[in-house]
C-alpha cells in the first residue's frame, strides 16, 4: 500500500439512513498515475470527490490520501474583480499563512506557473476577461502553486471547445508523466479517459463498480452497461501512428433510410 497515493476501500455514503448513494467502492491509485472516474449523472461521482477531499466523512469505508491534494472544480466563478495573478497567488494560501501577506517568492512562483501555461502576459488582466480555456489553465496554475502531490479534477474539459479540451488532456498527461503528480479526474467523455488515464473506475448501477486498466475496462460491453448506448472502439492511422478512440453510435428515431437526410 505504500506505493498508493490515493486509496479507498469499502467506501459508501448515504445522505439519509438507508438511502445509499453507493456502497462497496474501491480503488487504489499508484503515485504518478492517472485515474479517470466515469458514470452518468446522479451515480455519485461528486459525492466520491467530496469524500476524497475530506469535505464529507464517509458513512462507511476508508479513504487515504498520501500527500497534499489540490482540487480543480468544474466551474469557477468569482464575485470580485481579481487579476489573474491574484487568483493564482490565492492557491498558496496554506503556505502563506493566516493574515500574512504574499511574499515576493509567492508572486514569483505564481508568475512562473502562469508562464508554464502560456498566461504570463495576462497576469495583470481581470480574471473574468479570460476565455473559458484560459480560465481553466489559470485554475490549473492556481492548483499547482500549492505544490501538491495529488491533483483532483472535476470534469476539467466541460464547456470547453475541442482545441481547449485537447490542451487540458495534454496538461493532465504532462503533469503525470513529467511532474510525477497523481491525478484523478471525472469525465463524461470515455475517449478522454482512454487517451490519458492509466486506470478507470466505472460507476455502474446498484453500487456496482468496474476498476482496472483503462484499455481493458473501457470496452464496449462495460460502456453499454454504463451509458445505455453502444460505443465502439475505433482504430486508425494518424501521422504515422496508430490511434485508438471510442465513438458513440447515435441514431435518430423514425429515419427510413440514409438517403433521407441527404435529400433535405
Amino acid at each position: 500500500m505504500n506505493d498508493f497515493a490515493i486509496s479507498f476501500t469499502g467506501l459508501g455514503h448515504a445522505y439519509q439512513p438507508g438511502r445509499w448513494v453507493f456502497r462497496h467502492c474501491e480503488a487504489h491509485v499508484e503515485r504518478g498515475r492517472v485515474l479517470a472516474l466515469l458514470g452518468p449523472n446522479g451515480r455519485g461521482k461528486t459525492t466520491l470527490l467530496r469524500l476524497l477531499l475530506g469535505v464529507m466523512r464517509p458513512t462507511e469505508g476508508m479513504v487515504a490520501l498520501r500527500g497534499q491534494a489540490a482540487f480543480v472544480p468544474q466551474l469557477f466563478q468569482v464575485c470580485f474583480d481579481y487579476s489573474v495573478l491574484d487568483m493564482v497567488v490565492m492557491g498558496r494560501a496554506k503556505r502563506i499563512g493566516l493574515l500574512a501577506q504574499p511574499s515576493a517568492r509567492d508572486e514569483a512562483v505564481a508568475l512562473a506557473t502562469l508562464d508554464r501555461f502560456g498566461l504570463a502576459d495576462m497576469a495583470r488582466r481581470p480574471f473574468h476577461q479570460l476565455s473559458g480555456g484560459q480560465r481553466q489553465m489559470a485554475i490549473f496554475a492556481r492548483a499547482l502553486v500549492s505544490e501538491p502531490d495529488i491533483l483532483i479534477l472535476d470534469e476539467p474539459t466541460s464547456a470547453l471547445d475541442l482545441k481547449n479540451q485537447a490542451l487540458v488532456l495534454e496538461w493532465i498527461d504532462r503533469l503525470s508523466q513529467r511532474d510525477g503528480l497523481t491525478v484523478l479526474f471525472t469525465t463524461h467523455h470515455p475517449h478522454h479517459a482512454l487517451d490519458v488515464a492509466d486506470n478507470a473506475l466505472l460507476m455502474l448501477e446498484d453500487s456496482q463498480f468496474v476498476c482496472g486498466r483503462a484499455v481493458e475496462v473501457l470496452n464496449e460491453e462495460n460502456l453499454l452497461s454504463l451509458y445505455g448506448i453502444p460505443l465502439h472502439r475505433v482504430t486508425f492511422r494518424h501521422e504515422g501512428e496508430t490511434v485508438e478512440t471510442l465513438a458513440p453510435v447515435l441514431r435518430r428515431a423514425n429515419r427510413s433510410d440514409s438517403g433521407e437526410r441527404r435529400s433535405r
